[in-house]
């Protein structure tokens, strides 16, 4: 009785045609379950990144690690304590593909909790010293950056197609979780910790992910489609038939694992036994594979270049340059920020990612962003905050601004992107494909997080040129979706080589590739695959 009303407010949830043909049974709550213990990956970034914010905001921390000396003094040295973990990250989402593919994607997130939590201990036991908080900070960022990677492939590979974008999107829930939840323990620390205690006692705490994932993976399965291309098809079918909570026979469980066959088969005839330079040169040199490949990696900088991760990790800096005094204060105001983040969330991820759609979201939310941006930029520029002086009407606009960003960046850039890299690439090339796309976020986040803080202090008075650059970049990326990026919701993972103009003849029989907004998914598809024929790629 609970499993058929959970799928009815399922189905008045998530409207596509994928929805309203698969068995309900395949909504049970083992996919939920393992979604959600692979997202604790995305859970440990989120919680490092916010922790370290409000950490070098706090007297006992800025007096141990040196914080002395002029303002830009002080935001270099913040600077270089936040974006060491970026770096790291950028080495481990690099390393992360191969070995995945190897290992695969459930010991591979095993042993990056491991990765991460080492690199923890080092950031909690440093007491002062700053050789071994840069240390721990990039061998964290390792361990981060390998699950940004392996988190996405490993729920895509699992998930039913027709919640796919819920279940992806979870990536993206967890991120901003830890980060609420990180907010809130800076805001604690702050009122009630005295000493060292105040900064240890955080850094320490954000181990709590790392062990999440470690012990929540032991758990779970490894991925259905990870196991057929190491030819273990007898586990493939019956990891598959679990997960979907159907007996093998099932004509449904029997159709998806005709379709990985084929799938592999397919990619199998094409490239053999290809080792990952063989992959490496197939991802740039046929054209619907770059065209994805190209995709991913340009979604996951105009990600960054909204700003958003300037926010998370200096929201305390931030809220201070807005008018509002006080440490505890600011860390407060920090975590309705994060409060707001997670609700926008949870909206997106019910409610659009996969009826709305990914394409849509990510459209007006760009314009939304650059509009909140300005204000801000703009009122920072023309009415600045007084020291001394309450905050002005205009100012309270201005914080409202922050919020709304925030919302804004949740119901499309936050999860939109994640889902994109893990669906569209070819099964053969999914880890790879989101291994590029994880690396060049890191590798932009690294150049946000490093380049904030100077920022703040030297572009404008007040900063307030760091608005108006980000606010920019979040117009135009509007104009690269609307040109590039197609609608994926309801196309079966087995089906985006179609999409994206791959047909069953190989590379010489591309055709109809993505070419820009107008796009006509009929034509790109056929009429053979009766389940996504409907789906709606142009807006």
């Amino acid at each position: 009785m609970g499993l058929s009303i959970g799928n009815k407010i399922l189905r008045k949830i998530v409207k596509n045609e994928a929805m309203a043909q698969d068995p309900p049974e395949i909504y049970g709550w083992r996919v939920y379950l393992l979604a959600c213990s692979a997202c604790f990956g995305a859970m440990s970034f989120g919680w490092d990144s916010s922790v370290i914010g409000g950490v070098i905001e706090l007297e006992p921390f800025q007096h141990d690690f040196g914080f002395t000396g002029n303002p830009k003094a002080k935001a270099n040295l913040g600077g270089n304590i936040v974006s060491t973990l970026q770096a790291g990250c950028f080495l481990g989402a690099l390393f992360a593909s191969p070995l995945t593919d190897r290992y695969g994607r459930k010991w591979c997130l095993i042993a990056v909790s491991l990765v991460v939590l080492a690199g923890i201990i080092m950031q909690a036991a440093a007491s002062g010293n700053l050789a071994p908080m840069y240390i721990g900070r990039f061998i964290a960022g390792v361990g981060v950056g390998a699950a940004s990677c392996i988190n996405p492939v490993f729920v895509s590979e699992n998930a039913p197609r027709s919640i796919r974008g819920l279940l992806t999107g979870l990536y993206q829930l967890f991120i901003v979780t830890g980060g609420m939840i990180a907010f809130w323990i800076n805001y604690s620390v702050s009122l009630h910790f005295k000493g060292k205690s105040m900064y240890i006692f955080p850094l320490a705490l954000q181990g709590l992910p790392a062990v999440l994932l470690c012990a929540c993976m032991l758990l779970c399965h490894e991925s259905p489609r990870w196991l057929a291309r190491r030819d273990r098809w007898e586990e493939c079918k019956s990891v598959l038939s679990r997960i979907r909570n159907l007996s093998p026979d099932h004509p449904y469980i029997v159709e998806e694992f005709r379709e990985i066959q084929d799938q592999l088969e397919h990619e199998r005839r094409l490239q053999g036994d290809a080792t990952y330079w063989d992959l490496t040169r197939d991802m740039w040199t046929i054209s619907g594979n770059r065209k994805r490949a190209l995709i991913s990696v340009f979604l996951m900088i105009c990600q960054q270049m909204t700003g958003t991760n300037a926010i998370n990790t200096y929201a305390p800096t931030i809220f201070k340059n807005l008018g509002i005094t006080g440490t505890s204060t600011s860390l407060f105001s920090t975590g309705i920020y994060g409060i707001v983040k997670v609700t926008s969330c949870v909206i997106f991820l019910l409610f659009l990612a996969d009826s709305l759609g990914r394409r849509r979201s990510l459209l007006w939310t760009s314009i939304a962003q650059g509009l909140a941006m300005f204000y801000i930029g703009l009122y920072v520029r023309i009415s600045p905050p007084i020291e001394g002086q309450s905050v002005p009407p205009a100012g309270y606009v201005a914080l409202v601004c922050i919020f709304l960003f925030a919302a804004f960046f949740q119901f499309g850039w936050g999860p939109a992107c994640w889902i994109y890299a893990s669906e569209i690439p070819a099964a053969r090339l999914r880890s790879l494909n989101v291994s590029y796309a994880a690396a060049t976020q890191w590798l932009f986040n690294f150049v946000v997080a490093r380049a904030v803080p100077t920022m703040l202090v030297t572009v404008g008075a007040h900063g307030y040129g760091t608005y108006l650059i980000f606010g920019s970049f979040c117009f135009s990326m509007f104009v690269f979706v609307w040109f590039f990026v197609p609608e994926t919701k309801g196309v079966s993972l087995e089906h985006m080589d179609e999409l994206f103009g791959i047909t069953d003849g190989g590379p010489a029989a591309e055709k109809g590739s993505v070419q820009g907004g107008e796009y006509d998914a009929a034509s790109e598809i056929g009429k053979a695959d009766q389940k996504s024929k409907h789906v709606e790629v142009s807006v």
